[in-house]
């Protein structure tokens, strides 16, 4: 076993003393050290029932005959650090989290993992360190929160606090109102209720093949929750016992699969960055291009919110992530799982129990997938757009520019309705190393949706956006401004154009006048200048990428 180099030999005695001390029997050295990297957390609501999941866990890998060890991984909530200085924080702990479990592992010698997570940095942060440490291990998400109620009317997070802070700003409703709504829409634990990052990424880990069939939809504070917990206590001595390792679970066929199953449900753009970042670790090398070779040949069957009305809830009810699976048919390549079945198996046995929450390939919601990647001369190295959120209206949309060196420049123009209809706000330095940390812009895009003018104003950016965003938000321009990029040198009035369809995003100024902006541009001084985000920002590489240190 990998733990025998911590625990066997007589030059380990003080070793296992230290051992011995936390409460292990000489009978358990004999037995698989199995890791529990438990993200538990007050502060984050997709985290806070995670002891119950962790004792189903403990129990589970006692039951397979392993010895339980936990231990904590910091989690940041994105929807409670939006809007100020603490989303800088929230993509760069990705690397934290998987720096954090390749300590743990490697200083302690576990012989197996099981990663108890849930939100949007947490899990491919943790899938990171899976596939660069490439020993068994096991995802366990702690599942889906229940949709709100007020006054007979199903609520979610985004669409009934987030866009209602527009909504009030225009006059529709009063603040009172909003009150009673941020009371109501989050009724307890879970990660957020639509297919937003934390969601997506659940359903991506199950494609991939890293979590138990139907474990990502199954709803936060279920018995049903807590039974797939138990299991994967369980399954992961099984997977020590064989000696399958991450790598041979996430591959080329898993990546094309992940992606797959985030196209045809119209998921997360966040997923440009993740999943590109897990591949990385896990040795398999994929290109930008790639999502939306794959968005091209998936069409969208599902359409859960921001972009549709359905929840997380309706998904699990209407057959999961198995279900979804069935009906891609030969889409999916065959690619052994964490459970012991491929995962063309849990595709056949899977049943469609609504067919309009997951319908058919020939009945679909949209002929592709719910992202696509653009290139032109404002984003040479490419941008991505959650186009399934996006209105006929506007997938080829031509204005002028207002441009903006901060989202809270922008947020204050916002709500100051000082940003005309027929405008592309462009929000720039926002980047990986410019923000630095590629800020999640939520609150300028919900701002806008819930002032009405997601069918009548753009929005740019070299940053990124919540999952739960919606309308005619492009993100991820590359390279960003702070990298010498084109959006940096972009001025008021300019006009730009996108051409979804076409694939392409277009500033709309002739070269000559480029070249002389481009001597006068220069790199603006870091925001910050102390601290690990100060490292980071020299270190970290282009949201292309997947935004990721050297």
């Amino acid at each position: 076993m990998r733990s025998d180099r911590a625990k066997k030999g007589l030059e380990r005695a003080g070793a296992r003393a230290l051992i011995h001390a936390c409460g292990i029997t000489r009978d358990q050295l004999d037995k698989p050290f199995i890791g529990i990297a438990n993200s538990y957390s007050d502060l984050v609501p997709g985290h806070i029932g995670m002891r119950r999941l962790q004792r189903s866990v403990e129990i589970g890998i006692a039951a397979g005959g392993g010895v339980p060890l936990n231990f904590g991984i910091p989690a940041i909530c994105d929807g409670i650090a939006m809007g100020h200085l603490g989303m800088f924080y929230s993509l760069p702990s990705r690397e934290l989290i998987a720096d954090t479990v390749e300590s743990m592992a490697m200083a302690h010698a576990l012989d197996g993992l099981v990663l108890l997570t849930d939100c949007d940095k947490i899990t491919p942060g943790m899938l990171m360190a899976a596939g660069r440490l490439d020993i068994p291990a096991i995802v366990v998400t702690a599942g889906p929160m229940m949709s709100g109620r007020h006054q007979g009317r199903r609520l979610s997070l985004v669409r009934d606090t987030f866009e209602a802070i527009g909504r009030a700003q225009a006059g529709e409703i009063t603040a009172e109102d909003v009150a009673e709504l941020e009371m109501e829409a989050c009724p307890g634990q879970g990660s957020c209720q639509g297919l937003y990052t934390a969601n997506t990424m659940a359903c991506v880990t199950e494609a991939l093949g890293m979590s138990l069939p139907g474990s990502a939809t199954a709803l936060a504070g279920s018995a049903r929750r807590e039974r797939f917990a138990y299991t994967s206590g369980e399954r992961i001595v099984e997977l020590v016992q064989e000696d399958i390792t991450t790598r041979q679970i996430i591959t080329e066929a898993a990546v094309h699969n992940a992606i797959g199953i985030d196209m045809a449900m119209g998921g997360s753009t966040n997923t440009c960055l993740h999943i590109p970042a897990v591949a990385h670790e896990a040795g398999v090398d994929i290109e930008l291009e790639f999502f939306d070779q794959i968005s091209q040949q998936v069409p969208q069957v599902c359409s859960l919110r921001p972009g549709g009305d359905y929840m997380m809830e309706d998904l699990d009810w209407a057959g999961g992530i198995p279900a979804v699976l069935s009906v891609l048919g030969d889409f999916v390549e065959d690619n052994p799982t964490v459970s012991g079945q491929n995962i063309r198996e849990i595709a056949a046995k899977a049943e469609v129990v609504d067919d309009d929450v997951i319908r058919t390939v020939d009945n679909a919601y949209a002929p592709q997938g719910g992202i696509a990647v653009l290139r032109g001369n404002l984003c040479p190295d490419g941008a991505v757009v959650k186009q399934s959120a996006v209105s006929a209206k506007m997938r080829n949309f031509r204005a002028r520019a207002l441009c903006f060196d901060s989202e809270e420049t922008a947020m204050e123009a916002i709500l100051a309705d000082r940003i005309p209809d027929g405008s592309w706000a462009v929000v720039r330095y926002e980047g990986p190393k410019g923000g630095p940390g590629m800020r999640e812009m939520l609150n300028p895009t919900a701002a806008l949706t819930g002032m009405d003018k997601e069918e009548s104003v753009g929005l740019l950016t070299d940053g990124r956006f919540s999952g739960g965003t919606r309308g005619p938000c492009i993100g991820h321009i590359s390279p960003e401004a702070a990298a010498g990029g084109t959006i940096g040198l972009v001025e008021d009035g300019d006009e730009i154009e996108v051409d979804i369809d076409e694939r392409r995003l277009e500033l709309l100024v002739d070269d000559d006048e480029l070249a002389r902006r481009r001597e006068r541009w220069q790199p603006p001084e870091p925001k910050l200048k102390t601290g690990w985000l100060a490292r980071y920002a020299k270190n970290v590489t282009s949201a292309a990428t997947g935004a990721v240190m050297e």
